[in-house]
């Protein structure tokens, strides 16, 4: 069993910043296994953000591309979530995920409201 615990979220004002954490425990598969983030508006469906592999490779959504960076401590089973330039549109709950031996798992999430 795994779990995942955000942190980080907040209300910034277009144009900030924010950091956002997410802490996994309860297996050892879990730091040997890549980290996602995730993302919910109101009324729309949940979206990938970023992914950060193992070995550290890293995608992201056309979106948050140049503005928001993911990072992983695998020592430390961590991950963060780097996000510059915020604007409106990305407001959401935002989730930690991992896929470990074949099991979803999902952090509570972390709202972040962006204002005009």
């Amino acid at each position: 069993q795994v779990q995942l615990v955000e942190s980080g979220g907040g209300l910034v004002q277009a144009g900030e910043s924010l950091r956002l954490s997410c802490a996994a425990s309860g297996s050892v598969f879990s730091s040997i296994n890549g980290m996602d983030w995730y993302r919910q508006a109101p009324g729309k469906q949940r979206e990938l953000v970023a992914t950060i592999t193992y070995g550290g490779s890293t995608i992201y959504a056309d979106s948050v591309k140049g503005r928001f960076t993911i990072s992983r401590n695998n020592a430390k089973n961590t991950g963060n979530l780097q996000m510059n330039n915020l604007k409106p549109e990305d407001t959401a709950v935002y989730y930690c995920h991992q896929v470990v031996r074949g099991r979803d798992y999902w952090g509570q999430g972390t709202q972040v409201t962006v204002s005009s």
